[in-house]
């Protein structure tokens, strides 16, 4: 059996993307490949967790929701055909976001790959298909879908902190999809809400 170092799992709505304003269960996972300038994860803490640990903290958190999106970090460094055939026998919808550097597990019904290439060198994606692509923007580096097959692309503009750099961002964005009809506006739902 395994264990899964997992960082938290809580239940909010999902505030990106094609899924943006459902409620969801997040588990999120500890540790990372990757080292992005942006991230907001704090991987040093994480408890041991096996697959019935996991699937009995979901059900306990709300027994009604049964839309799952695995985070991180980097879910597929963790995430295995052991975890999401427990949860699919259990109906289940598993959903993964992912840097796309490793390959995607058996038992994944919605994959989301946000690739890092742009900002963190020998990060470009290994999976050609996804089901949405999600980009960051930051005002600096050109937007690519970096050759993914999807059926939905977003972009995403990269919080600063900075209120000021923050709406030049958001700015600079709307314009981008505005000229390329291809690509969607994905805001970052869950901080405009002041939700987790």
């Amino acid at each position: 059996m395994a264990k899964y170092k997992v960082n938290e799992i809580f239940y909010s709505i999902q505030g990106e993307g094609r899924h943006a304003g459902r409620a969801a269960i997040f588990v999120r996972f500890s540790g990372c490949n990757l080292k992005c300038p942006f991230c907001d994860t704090d991987f040093k803490k994480y408890e041991e967790m096996g697959a019935i640990d996991i699937l009995n903290k979901i059900q306990l958190l709300s027994p009604d929701c049964k839309f799952v999106v695995f985070t991180g970090g980097e879910p597929t460094l963790q995430v295995d055909e052991e975890l999401t055939t427990l949860l699919q026998n259990w109906g289940y919808y598993i959903a993964i976001e992912t840097n796309g550097t490793h390959k995607i597990p058996g038992g994944i019904n919605w994959v989301t790959c946000s690739p890092k290439c742009l900002f963190v060198k020998g990060a470009e994606p290994i999976i050609k298909v996804a089901t949405e692509v999600k980009v960051v923007f930051d005002g600096e580096h050109e937007i690519i879908d970096c050759n993914i097959d999807a059926d939905y692309y977003y972009v995403q503009p990269c919080d600063t902190g900075d209120a000021k750099k923050n709406a030049e961002i958001l700015k600079q964005t709307v314009a981008f999809v505005e000229a390329n009809p291809k690509w969607r506006l994905s805001l970052q739902q869950q901080k405009i809400l002041n939700v987790k």
